[in-house]
């Protein structure tokens, strides 16, 4: 099987790498619709999800539910911020090349905290390529790439200044509470730099039927310094972020477990160093990048002490106590993009060295001391073109080949290579019609899965002698359309991931799970028109395990069904006003699998959220916003939530997301 989808990916991808570099230099004249080639264009028409820097700019979104409340493709978990864990077609984020301003984000640690530590504040844009994703995205891109961009100096400076600021402050109801930022920004010669800080102090949130969600206060920290300098047709930039979150939490975030109100002391952070150097003055030969960078997540919950638990699979008691989950990374990439009269090639390496530890809750007797440490290493090469033949046909494709290994908490070592192949095709017919094709094969090394599970294991938990690499296979075909001020695509799509980590408590070994699969369909409509603009997108995500039901139990699948999202703004500018408005729709969700499992169906809901933002020029800078969320009080869980009652053991109610909130906000700039 590997053969029949790795050759004819391999071969088309060599034959296009090699027939775009012979073709030589002569020009050619692009046709006004180019969207499998490069940019915005070529992910959304092919079932992905662009979050402009003006999308963020509208939403001003408080946590990541908001920021993909127009992507009817993305489904959020609800809940306090660090529990919002990001699902692409039902599909868990950490099942795609997750990263932030180039840096990966590594794996999902548990399956009740969040994929990862992302303050939308300082978001600027995010790209979401879901399925056959380019050989340049990373390494394990299993399912697509989620490409999270941060702002800077050169973003925020105004026309014909050399020094910036902004601040920005908000109030909000139903828990909200206060948040701020503050940045400054400027450019002296080579030299740019940029500093901005975030912060924010809530309290619990009620959910539209009057019920108050413990745990949910908002408590997210964070400062992102950025330093660039150019000389001698070089730029260097260092960076540095960190995002926080500390507050009281309910033992499982994602969760109403059993109506408890109980809360404990829980720290989430993360923080990366990077050091990044391009070429200011390239060439069609000389176009290189480089980036090198160290980072840290950490989950850490003291003084949770409360008696045994009652093992669920086994009916057997163990320890609680302590948790804590902490990984540290290196790596870097190193890149050079060749410019051809068809398009473009990027070539390049990449690395990345993680170390992880478990602190074991409880401290079992037995278990290998109170820490699990174990590493991954990964080492690849790529090559990825971007091609327009001038004749209709647009093309990408690429192959990266790599080494993976992992050295697990009993020193056991599991090495091994593999090779990705990727290919996307499609064909203008005018400046209006367009058709699409593509596949992939992603190999991904040995997937450790949520590795905060071993949180609690005794020493006699290993890992599969026969553990093998995970893989994926990614195919989609559609069709788009566009016109001087509209457009439309049709997506349909089909992921496979087999192999993926499972931490297997009856056979007492982290081993491999059976294959996952989503597969369906996703439209996208917009049109602009000169002060405004309406789009909508709806998108039906069947999901599977091993070729049933995927039941939603907060793993690496959760089933979604159908889902919808509607937005309009308007720009008003007789009265420097703009009004808009989101409506997020999911469907009723059953099966008789989910029953079987004592899971409740998933309702239908519908949410609206609402803005109006007022920006006098008489206030020299100065924007006023109104925002009304969830304007008619619905009582609703996200599709990444669920329902579970047990007789006599577990009552799982959902994170419901909150109530109507109404905020005011200022901002400034300088």
């Amino acid at each position: 099987m590997l053969r029949k989808t790795m050759l004819p990916l391999a071969g088309v991808s060599t034959l296009a790498l090699m027939t775009a570099t012979a073709w030589g230099q002569e020009p050619i004249v692009l046709d006004t619709l180019t969207l499998v080639a490069a940019g915005e264009e070529n992910i959304e028409t092919t079932g992905g999800a662009v979050v402009t820097a003006e999308d963020v700019e509208e939403l001003q979104p408080d946590n990541v539910s908001e920021l993909f409340a127009r992507e009817s493709a993305v489904t959020v978990s609800g809940g306090a911020g660090p529990s919002k864990r990001v699902y692409v077609f039902g599909i868990e984020q950490s099942k795609l090349a997750v990263s932030v301003d180039g840096v990966p984000q590594g794996p999902q640690s548990w399956h009740h905290t969040g994929s990862n530590v992302i303050d939308p504040a300082f978001i600027r844009s995010v790209e979401v390529e879901a399925g056959a994703a380019a050989a340049d995205a990373g390494f394990a891109a299993a399912a697509g790439a989620v490409r999270y961009e941060t702002v800077g100096a050169r973003d925020l400076l105004e026309d014909g200044k050399n020094i910036g600021g902004r601040a920005s402050l908000s109030y909000g109801d139903n828990g909200r509470g206060f948040a701020g930022s503050l940045a400054g920004y400027g450019v002296y010669g080579g030299f740019d730099y940029f500093v901005m800080l975030h912060g924010q102090n809530g309290e619990n949130y009620t959910a539209g039927n009057g019920r108050e969600m413990p745990g949910t206060e908002p408590a997210a920290q964070g400062v992102l310094v950025k330093l660039g300098y150019e000389v001698g047709g070089s730029r260097f930039e260092l960076a540095y972020d960190r995002s926080r979150d500390d507050a009281d939490r309910v033992i499982k975030m994602n969760m109403d477990l059993n109506r408890d109100t109980e809360v404990f002391p829980l720290e989430v952070d993360s923080e990366t160093l990077r050091l990044s150097w391009t070429a200011t003055s390239p060439t069609d030969t000389w176009d290189p990048s480089a980036e090198l960078y160290i980072g840290s997540t950490n989950y850490w919950r003291p003084n949770y002490i409360v008696g045994d638990l009652i093992d669920p699979v086994d009916g057997s008691s163990r320890p609680n106590g302590d948790m804590e989950l902490d990984r540290d990374s290196f790596g870097g990439v190193l890149k050079n993009t060749f410019t051809l009269a068809q398009g473009t090639i990027t070539a390049g390496v990449d690395f990345a060295d993680n170390d992880y530890m478990v602190y074991n809750y409880g401290d079992h007797s037995g278990a290998p001391g109170p820490e699990w440490n174990f590493t991954t290493f990964q080492v690849g090469t790529f090559v990825q073109g971007r091609f327009d033949f001038g004749n209709g046909f647009d093309l990408s494709t690429g192959m990266r080949y790599d080494h993976h290994r992992l050295t697990d908490w009993n020193n056991d070592r599991f090495e091994s290579s593999g090779a990705s192949a990727n290919a996307t095709l499609s064909y203008r017919f005018n400046d209006m019609f367009e058709v699409f094709a593509g596949a992939s094969h992603t190999w991904m090394g040995f997937d450790i899965g949520e590795y905060g599970l071993l949180h609690a294991r005794d020493a006699a938990f290993i890992t599969d002698p026969d553990l093998e690499p995970a893989t994926a296979k990614n195919y989609k075909i559609g069709l788009n359309a566009s016109g001087a001020n509209w457009r439309g695509g049709l997506t349909f799509f089909d992921t496979r991931l087999d192999g993926l980590g499972d931490y297997d408590v009856g056979a007492g070994m982290l081993t491999n799970a059976e294959e996952g699969r989503s597969k369906g369909f996703t439209l996208n409509a917009s049109y602009d028109w000169s002060n405004g603009r309406v789009g909508a997108t709806y998108t039906k995500a069947d999901v599977t395990s091993d070729g049933d039901f995927a039941l939603p139990t907060g793993g690496s699948l959760m089933p979604v069904g159908d889902m919808a999202t509607l937005y309009v703004d308007q720009e008003l500018p007789q009265y420097d006003l703009k009004l808009g408005a989101t409506l997020e729709w999911a469907g009723e969700l059953s099966d008789d699998a989910m029953e079987a499992a004592s899971f409740d169906k998933h309702d239908s809901y519908s949410i609206v959220n609402a803005y109006a933002e007022w920006t006098p020029p008489q206030a020299n800078g100065a924007k006023l916003r109104l925002g009304v969320d969830n304007l008619f009080d619905e009582t609703y869980y996200e599709r990444s939530s669920y329902v579970k009652r047990v007789a006599g053991s577990r009552d799982i109610q959902p994170a419901y997301g909150p109530g109507r909130t109404i905020t005011l906000s200022v901002s400034k700039s300088f």
